[in-house]
This record gives C-alpha cells, sequence and structure tokens, in this order.
C-alpha cells in the first residue's frame, strides 16, 4: 500500500442531516483535486440537502440518523484505499489531497487529521485553537472536525467508527493509536464556530471536557448525549 499511496483515491465522506445551508461550501473544498471521490451520506434531512448535493454531482447515499453510523455507511461504499470524514461545516485547504498522500507514506504514520481554524474573529476562539492544536499535535488525538483521514485497510483493521451516540471520534482516535502513529497536517481546515457561539465559548469548551471525563469515567455514551442536548451538565 506504501509503494501506491501517493496515487491512491481518497473518498471524502461527509455526514449530513439538514445541512443545506453548509453542504455546497463543503462540496466546493473538495473540488481541483485529483483522483476523489465525494459520498454525501444523509440521516433524514427535512431541508434541500439531498437535493443541493445531487445537483453537484457527488454520490448521494441515505443511512439511518447517527454520525457514525453515517460514516460507516459511507464507508462500506467508498470505492478509494484512502477515507476522509469531513464534516459538513468544515472546509478542506487547497492542495489537500497531496497533504493527505505525503502524511501517509510517512513510516509508522496510521491516520492523520488537519490543524484546527474556527470561522470567527473572537479572541477567546482563539485560545480554543490553542488548545485543540496542542491536544491534537501531542496528545494525537483530533476530533471530527479537524477532517480525520486514514487508510480504507487501517479503517477495516478496527472495524471502523464504534456506532456510539457521541464520542465515536475520540474512540477511532483510542483504537488507532496502537497501530500506529497519527500525524496532524500544520494547515488548517476551516470549521464553522456556529457550536461555539450557539452555546457560548466558555460553556461549550467545559461540556466538551466534562463530556469527554464522563465517557472515560465509564458514563454511557446514551446518556451523555442526553445530558450534552438538554445541558443538564449546569448542575454538576
Amino acid at each position: 500500500m506504501s509503494e501506491s499511496i501517493d496515487a491512491a483515491k481518497i473518498s471524502i465522506i461527509i455526514p449530513a442531516i439538514n445541512e443545506a445551508e453548509n453542504i455546497k461550501k463543503a462540496i466546493a473544498t473538495t473540488q481541483h483535486s485529483l483522483n476523489i471521490e465525494v459520498i454525501v451520506v444523509d440521516g433524514g434531512s427535512k431541508d434541500d440537502t439531498v437535493a443541493i448535493a445531487q445537483s453537484l454531482n457527488v454520490k448521494v447515499i441515505s443511512s439511518s440518523p447517527g454520525r457514525a453510523v453515517q460514516m460507516n455507511t459511507g464507508a462500506v461504499a467508498a470505492s478509494g484505499e484512502i477515507l476522509l470524514f469531513l464534516h459538513a461545516d468544515t472546509r478542506l485547504p487547497t492542495g489537500f489531497d497531496e497533504m493527505i498522500r505525503t502524511a501517509l507514506q510517512q513510516p509508522g504514520i496510521v491516520a492523520g487529521a488537519f490543524k484546527l481554524r474556527i470561522d470567527a474573529p473572537l479572541l477567546s476562539l482563539r485560545w480554543v485553537e490553542l488548545g485543540v492544536n496542542l491536544r491534537s499535535h501531542f496528545c494525537q488525538m483530533p476530533y471530527g472536525d479537524q477532517a480525520i483521514f486514514l487508510t480504507k485497510e487501517a479503517f477495516q483493521q478496527i472495524s471502523g467508527f464504534p456506532e456510539l451516540p457521541i464520542m465515536e471520534d475520540f474512540e477511532l482516535m483510542r483504537r488507532l493509536k496502537p497501530l500506529g502513529r497519527i500525524v496532524i497536517i500544520t494547515t488548517p481546515v476551516l470549521t464553522s464556530a456556529r457550536r461555539w457561539l450557539q452555546k457560548g465559548v466558555f460553556k461549550t469548551t467545559l461540556l466538551n471536557q466534562i463530556v469527554i471525563i464522563a465517557y472515560l469515567l465509564g458514563v454511557s455514551p446514551a446518556r451523555i448525549r442526553s445530558w450534552y442536548r438538554r445541558e443538564k451538565f449546569k448542575r454538576i
């Protein structure tokens, strides 16, 4: 595989539910790249997500809702040797395809992701970016909004994303680390600030840390997801 990685096809899998405002921009950043395919996996959108994606001449398939389920469904349909999981509100940098192939050619590298940049001018978000990028680099623990990529062979070796209602990207990284190193490409992806702006930067950051701690302490992902949606962490 390593000998042919420079020519490997990249399958870009975009899980989406009601992302009509974002899907066109996400797909646009995949263009002008070589030997790729784009697969939008819709989880039951009620808006124009599917129609917009279909109009852009990419593969659109349906699955049960749930990011992990949708990404696994996309991986089964993928024909590429490399899988790239892209959130619908994240934009890829120019030349991402060459960056990924170059990264996966390095000895001992099993997967990777990009540095994070958040699409809003708030100073507090620069601190969030710094924390995310330090964690990703030193702990080799990037999350889904950093556009995780890996070979399909490695993905199949760990049986794909665990189909959890939350923390699927965290658990994927934990399963990959015994197989090899996880590289962080220094060119950033640009992700939407919407979740930080909706709940507030401090609150969102705190919730994210509590989610991780709860998961590591053995709280069930279903319960964590329920708490997160209802924002019950504010009682802790």
